[in-house]
């Protein structure tokens, strides 16, 4: 009983490390990409509460969202917003990732006010169909 305990709480710190590892591998890539000038706005990515609205059934206890920030020196329009969010919920391989790591809301917010978007990871996970 004490051995599945230890269990428990070493799988808990290794899927801390694993968002942990999504959250940087997603900013590095960003900062790549703006830097090569294959986006015009600079992605950073961060954990964030999320919104209770989207649980599903892996859903982290608390901070289940996952915030991208664009930095673009301007205020970003919904349009904009909601291409950044086109993109990402449109990886299928992120999205099932963002799933498995306990992840239910996407929030994309801009840098120069406090205006945003959210969108429930579930309804983009793509169940029963294979990957594109």
């Amino acid at each position: 009983m004490l051995e599945k305990i230890w269990i428990n709480i070493r799988s808990w710190f290794q899927e801390r490390s694993e968002r942990r590892d999504v959250i940087l591998g997603f900013n590095q890539s960003a900062k790549a990409a703006f830097i090569e000038g294959v986006v015009p706005s600079l992605l950073e990515a961060s954990i964030s509460r999320g919104n209770k609205a989207y649980k599903h059934q892996f859903s982290d206890y608390f901070n289940s969202g996952f915030r991208i920030k664009a930095f673009k020196g301007e205020a970003l329009s919904k349009n904009e917003l909601s291409q950044i969010g086109a993109t990402i919920t449109s990886d299928d391989k992120l999205i099932r990732q963002l799933v498995v790591l306990g992840f239910d809301t996407l929030e994309i917010y801009g840098d120069k006010n406090y205006y945003g978007m959210q969108w429930p990871i579930r309804d983009f996970i793509r169940i029963g169909q294979a990957q594109q």
